[in-house]
């Protein structure tokens, strides 16, 4: 029995290694390829070819040179989305924009023939003027009266909702009183 086991074993053996063979012969033959690109002679051929790549290449330039960009409903890429600015278009133009009017104490009044003359103080103490139309606070305002004892500012901001509102503030001058200051 044995006898007949191992011839069986060669022969299905070689049979598959014989069709291994045929398939990869088969597969190698039927690459399907493109032949390799013939060697140009030095003749007119060359001077063909380059003539046809220059119109090539001026095509080219003219497809970049037509595009123009349109900014036409388009955000500005390089504007800040958050406005550093105030309404006015300036930015702390005076020296008193840049302060609350919370921070500023209203020390003195100065009654003039053109008219009163105010004088305020930063928190650091450091004094400055106030004239009917003079620009105070980070908020735009105004001064628009100086009473004798009062300062008024008037205020135009937006609400949550888009709407102008304007506000009136009142700076009020301090008595000092006898025995010290207020």
């Amino acid at each position: 029995m044995r006898r007949f086991l191992k011839p069986k074993r060669n022969r299905i053996g070689h049979e598959w290694i014989t069709l291994s063979m045929v398939f990869l012969f088969l597969i190698g033959g039927c690459g399907g390829g493109t032949p390799p690109p013939s060697i140009p002679s030095k003749g007119k051929v060359h001077s063909v070819e380059k003539k046809k790549e220059e119109p090539t290449k001026v095509a080219e330039k003219k497809e970049e040179a037509e595009y123009s960009y349109n900014p036409a409903g388009k955000p500005d890429p390089f504007k800040p989305f958050i406005q550093l600015t105030s309404r006015g278009g300036t930015a702390a133009a005076t020296p008193l924009q840049k302060f609350d009017i919370s921070q500023l104490k209203l020390v003195a009044i100065i009654s003039t023939s053109d008219g009163n003359i105010a004088l305020v103080e930063d928190a650091t103490g450091k004094g400055y003027f106030l004239k009917k139309g003079t620009w105070v606070g980070r908020n735009d305002g105004k001064v628009t009266k100086i009473l004798k004892d009062t300062v008024i500012i008037q205020e135009v901001y937006q609400d949550i909702f888009g709407q102008t509102k304007t506000s009136e503030i009142s700076l009020f001058l301090h008595k000092v009183e006898e025995g010290g200051e207020s």
